[in-house]
């Protein structure tokens, strides 16, 4: 293995790790405060969304091209959209009604909000593995920026996965673990970039699978993640959150 590959492993590795930072956010504050919660939900649904809409459809678009190209970017999309409905629907409810768990919800449970947004960024973060080893196996500048990119809207996914889950539940320890693993998909990309995927990724097949995660995001955003920050009742705070999330989003796309 030469000083490259571990170079871009290492990138990518520390880009997706960096969801444990906004893991770190249930260590911080009780539960119960739902003003927190409402935030975090909806700046994580700003990012998502703004990183499906201004990094991963314009990559995917670029890489597909026109005619052909365009029937195949719709498809991996609905394929992301059914992929995470059918997900959303496999995952079992845990009843909000334990003890401390938030019923802001409107009978949403917390913990299904969390492994489904888990699950979700664990299939979003592989092609971001890929990604980013590729890039800084070529170039190590080009691959440190792209990692920091990732590793900007990663912190809020961290978040993402880890509040719903500490709130339902009550273990700092299985929120924390729970963000981390999520995170631990991108350094498997880069893995599978390297060892599998080398001699068959094409910009076709790239962009095929950054269409089916845009897919993904966008519907984890609208359908669940919003919604549930509106729940709350902080309906100024939801907007200016989501707002946020997207200008964040925006700046992490041009680095």
């Amino acid at each position: 293995m030469d000083s490259g590959v571990l170079q871009a492993l290492a990138l990518s590795s520390a880009a997706g790790l960096s969801t444990a930072l906004g893991a770190l956010a249930v260590f911080l504050g009780g539960r119960g405060n739902d003003t927190p919660m409402a935030v975090a939900l909806g700046f994580a649904a700003g990012v998502m969304a703004g990183v499906s809409l201004w990094d991963l459809f314009p990559e995917a678009i670029s890489l597909l091209g026109q005619g052909r190209g365009f029937w195949l970017l719709f498809t991996a999309f609905l394929g992301g959209v059914v992929l995470t409905f059918a997900i959303d629907r496999l995952v079992p409810d845990r009843p909000t009604a334990e003890k401390g768990a938030s019923n802001a919800l409107s009978g949403r449970s917390l913990f299904h909000l969390g492994l489904v947004s888990m699950l979700a960024i664990l299939l979003h973060n592989l092609p971001e593995g890929m990604a980013t080893f590729m890039a800084g196996y070529q170039d190590a500048g080009l691959g440190l920026s792209v990692a920091l990119a990732i590793a900007l809207h990663n912190i809020p996914e961290g978040v993402t996965v880890a509040v719903p889950i500490y709130q339902a539940t009550g273990s700092r320890a299985r929120a924390f673990g729970c963000a981390l693993l999520s995170g631990l998909s991108e350094p498997v990309g880069a893995l599978l970039a390297w060892l599998a995927l080398g001699p068959l990724l094409s910009p076709v097949l790239l962009g095929a699978v950054f269409s089916l995660v845009c897919g993904v995001m966008l519907f984890i955003a609208i359908e669940e993640l919003i919604p549930a920050s509106w729940g709350f009742g902080c309906h100024r705070l939801t907007f200016l959150s989501v707002g946020a999330g997207l200008a964040v989003s925006w700046l992490g796309a041009r680095l």
